[in-house]
Formats: C-alpha cells, structure tokens, sequence
C-alpha cells in the first residue's frame, strides 16, 4: 500500500510539472506570437474590405473640417460632408481612414500598412537601454543620421527587444513593414513639413551587418528598420525609399 502511494505521488509530481512546462511554453509562444498575428489579421481584413488609409494633408483640410467628424470611422452619408468634386466623394466613403500624423514636428506615416507614429530624434544605435526605452513610445531616428530635407542618409527604426520573452513591450508600429513593395510611399513630417518617399528596395540582413546604418550617400536616401520574422529578433528587415519631388 505504501509502496503504491509512493507511485502515486510521484506520478503526480511528474504530471503537475508536466502541464507546468506545457501551459508556460503556451504562455510563451501566445506573448510572442500575439502582436504579430493581431498584426497580420488586422491586414488581412483591411485588405479583403478594401479599406485604404490616406495621409492628412491641406488638400483633404480644405475639403472636409477634419474637426467636425470622426477622422477613425468616415462612416458619414455623403450629403453631410462638404463637397469638391470627385476628391470628396472619395473620402465620404467608409472604407478610407484618413491618417493623422501624431506629430508634425517629427512622425512617419505609411498608408499601405497603416502606420502611424511619433519619431524620438538622436536615439543612439549602441546605448542599448537608451534605445530601447525611445523604442517603447515610438519610432526611433538613428543618432548621427540626416533629417527629411538636408539630403543625406535618414535611418529610422522601430521594434526591437533585449530578448524575445519582451518583444511586446516594445512599439509594434512596424510589424507589417516587410509587406512593402516597390513605389509604395513613405510620408515623413518634420518641422511642419511633409516630405514623400517611395519604397526602391528591400533586404534581409544579419544583426552584426551594421555597415547600412552609417552607409554614405550623395543624395537624400531613407531607411527603415525592423527586426525579422515579426516577433522575432533573427534578423533585420531594412526598406530602402527615395524622396519624391513634390
């Protein structure tokens, strides 16, 4: 009897860290996996809808008061919005959201993904707690790089991590980033201003290949960076875009 009491517990022990182990590794997977696939459902929907984002710009001001309706739901009959044309027909539908930078001072905007987020200016590449913290709140611009407009090399970046388990910390507005194509466009705000670029290239590089972020260049050049797969810290996704003469 004793002996199979014994048996007993230590099937039981053997059971209990059984589904310990078996419900952290779900735990973990669902906290590493989450965004990303909230990420991508919200794309997927978006794009089976055909709902289209567009950047806020005086054109649109001046043909909607941005200020009387809902900028995130344009869900307005068309006989209640003022009216110029095809333009404004176009926007009174409900399948496009109009994209408010979140900061005219210094924000990215990328219509085709929906992505919308304040820039911290001057992060540093090399002070890891430094980066990270600008990376919770935002997009980070890379130290020592250029600025929209003083036509040099703009490296911008966003979602990065110590280590996976804390990939959701950290800003996921580019988790979609690797969904860029050729001649898609990038809007950047900087001191008021808008500035368009259009996607040229990508690439899949190694974390040690650090020779892009001081690459030189004699004209105004933007790249943007990711960590690849979404959800992961393998690799980097860079997109390459060049500015758009306005």
């Amino acid at each position: 009897m004793k002996q199979i009491t014994q048996e007993y517990k230590r099937a039981l022990f053997f059971k209990t860290v059984g589904n310990f182990l078996i419900l952290s590794s779900l735990f973990f997977i669902f906290r590493l996996l989450y965004q990303p696939v909230i990420e991508e459902i919200r794309y997927l929907s978006n794009t089976v809808s055909g709902k289209q984002f567009i950047v806020e710009t005086e054109e649109i001001k001046e043909t909607i008061d941005i200020s009387s309706i809902n900028t995130n739901n344009l869900n307005k009959t068309s006989d209640s919005l003022p009216k110029k044309g095809e333009f404004a027909r176009l926007l009174s539908s409900k399948n496009i959201e109009i994209l408010e930078p979140q900061d005219t001072n210094f924000s990215i905007v990328v219509p085709k993904i929906g992505a919308n987020s304040r820039i911290i200016k001057d992060v540093s590449t090399t002070e890891k707690d430094v980066y990270l913290e600008a990376l919770k709140s935002g997009v980070a611009h890379a130290s020592g790089t250029a600025f929209p407009g003083e036509g040099g090399h703009i490296f911008l970046f966003a979602h990065s991590t110590d280590f996976l388990f804390n990939i959701t910390s950290y800003n996921a507005v580019f988790y979609l980033l690797y969904k860029l194509e050729v001649g898609d466009e990038v809007n950047l705000f900087f001191n008021g201003s808008r500035y368009l670029y259009k996607v040229t290239g990508k690439q899949i590089v190694d974390p040690k290949e650090v020779e892009y972020l001081t690459k030189k260049t004699d004209k105004e050049f933007l790249t943007l960076q990711t960590c690849w797969p979404p959800g992961t810290t393998f690799k980097r996704q860079l997109i390459f875009a060049e500015p758009v003469l306005q």
